[in-house]
């Protein structure tokens, strides 16, 4: 990524920086947490395609949290300091969603992937100039996930029962992805403001925005569902 400098305009405001930092240290976190699920996943994988399909999506997912973590120290923050406080949002969420099976883990992989992908769209449109090439950046290096397609269909052909374990569990990990968001938002102020829009701040979301934002999210989640042959 290039960038002139790392004030001037938006980030000049105090409250959208402090908002901005909080955001990339979430992103941050949420990458690097990515990359040590997909490593440990890969070594359950049960061929060495799959395998490697893993680790592809961990060294992207690595390049994601590189990416973000350079970008902290840019504006002058400790990114291990930034991102620490994030910690407990992800224990949270990683205790509460732990698979039981290699084809859960699977699963979660490539809903997660798919959420990230969705939740930095969506919040692209509504960042300072910088921040918005950075997030678009990691966004355009998702999708590696697809390989789960195939591998999830098979499994449900040999054995339709699976089908309907996996939905369950898919409702799971949507459910516990967006009540941890829900969190998030409730708990951060100025990361809140930042995703939401300053009311002073043209073309920012105002606060009944943000259930709109989680039904479109719901909407993609339920799609890539539908293509693994699963409702959601």
């Amino acid at each position: 990524m290039t960038t002139d400098s790392t004030t001037g305009g938006p980030l000049d405001d105090p409250d959208y920086r402090a908002g901005v930092v909080e955001l990339l240290g979430l992103l941050s976190y949420g990458e690097l947490s990515a990359v040590e699920q997909l490593n440990q996943d890969s070594q359950d994988a049960p061929d060495l395609s799959t395998k490697v399909s893993l680790l592809t999506m961990a060294a992207a997912e690595w390049s994601h949290f590189v990416q973000l973590r350079d970008r902290l120290v840019e504006l002058g923050e400790d990114p291990y300091v930034v991102m620490e406080s994030f910690r407990s949002t992800f224990a949270r969420f990683h205790g509460k969603t732990e698979p039981s099976n290699w084809l859960e883990g699977l699963l979660k992989a490539y809903v997660g992937d798919g959420l990230a992908a969705d939740f930095y769209r969506e919040i692209a449109a509504f960042l300072d100039a910088d921040t918005r090439q950075l997030v678009l950046e990691t966004m355009s290096q998702t999708g590696n996930s697809e390989f789960v397609v195939d591998q999830v269909r098979e499994a449900i052909a040999a054995d339709p029962r699976v089908g309907g374990r996996l939905a369950l569990w898919g409702r799971r990990l949507m459910g516990e992805a967006l009540s941890q968001a829900q969190m998030v938002v409730a708990e951060r102020d100025v990361l809140t403001a930042v995703v939401v829009g300053a009311a002073d701040r043209p073309g920012g979301f105002d606060l009944a925005s943000i259930g709109r934002m989680f039904a479109r999210i719901t909407e993609a989640h339920a799609q890539r569902m539908a293509r693994l042959g699963l409702d959601a």
